[in-house]
């Protein structure tokens, strides 16, 4: 009996042994052999999953693409059942102009030869802010700014950001010197990108942006987003919209 379990146990040394040193590679790059691939890969399709290597084969066509594929042109994603968000969330009916093909590398859009920047001067922020809402509205904002605008824009909206801070970049604004910009070319400006600034359309969806919107007037009129006893704001709306409820899709 002894005799048996040591055979026993020295084929299982052995066959252990077999399979730690096939899982070695001189590939530094290679997690090693893959011996139940199924367990952690998914047979369907997901995005940002490389494609390139998969159960032991190789392809060094796709090995550097991206999996995720781009939504058809015009289509929404599911936002619920609620009219006013549905209509919110819509596509963007405003385009970029031709020159943003060189300029943003927006290469394959759907482009426009019109100056649509200038006639957004006339789109007002859907989201309607409220005594009620202003402290939930701004707190989002704020949020939102800290992670896609603070590095560049800076903390007080200055304009002295880290980024600029350390010369990667420069000609930031100064929020302060834009307060005649109406929130429709703000909207604009972050969807589409503006001068050095790239689009954030990939990256914040339309609320999100019309919520920045709401916070980027903080820094250009300390009253903004304050109301009296009466319910009314504080800071007067001149080209900001604060006070519409038409929505701009």
């Amino acid at each position: 009996m002894k005799i048996e379990f040591k055979a026993i146990a020295s084929v299982a040394v052995v066959a252990l042994s077999a399979l730690m040193m096939g899982s070695c590679t001189a590939d530094a790059d290679s997690s090693g052999l893959e011996y139940m691939p199924d367990m952690y890969r998914s047979p369907a399709i997901e995005p940002y999953v490389d494609y390139g290597e998969i159960r032991g084969r190789e392809n060094m066509d796709v090995k550097m693409k991206m999996s995720a594929m781009t939504p058809p042109a015009g289509t929404v994603p599911f936002y619920g059942t609620d009219s006013a968000t549905v209509s919110l969330m819509l596509p963007y009916f405003r385009k970029a102009n031709v020159a943003f093909r060189e300029t943003h590398g927006m290469y394959g859009a759907d482009l426009t030869s019109m100056d649509e920047y200038t006639l957004a001067v006339n789109d007002m922020n859907p989201l309607k802010l409220t005594a009620d809402n202003a402290e939930g509205m701004f707190k989002t904002g704020k949020e939102l700014y800290t992670a896609m605008c603070q590095h560049c824009h800076g903390e007080k909206g200055d304009g002295n950001g880290p980024m600029v801070a350390s010369g990667a970049y420069a000609g930031v604004p100064n929020y302060a010197d834009r307060a005649t910009l109406s929130d429709g070319q703000m909207f604009y400006s972050i969807y589409y990108g503006k001068g050095a600034m790239g689009s954030h359309a990939s990256q914040l969806n339309k609320k999100e942006i019309w919520t920045l919107v709401h916070y980027v007037r903080k820094f250009q009129n300390a009253d903004y987003g304050k109301f009296d006893t009466n319910g009314l704001m504080m800071a007067a709306a001149v080209a900001m919209g604060a006070d519409t409820t038409t929505a701009v899709k």
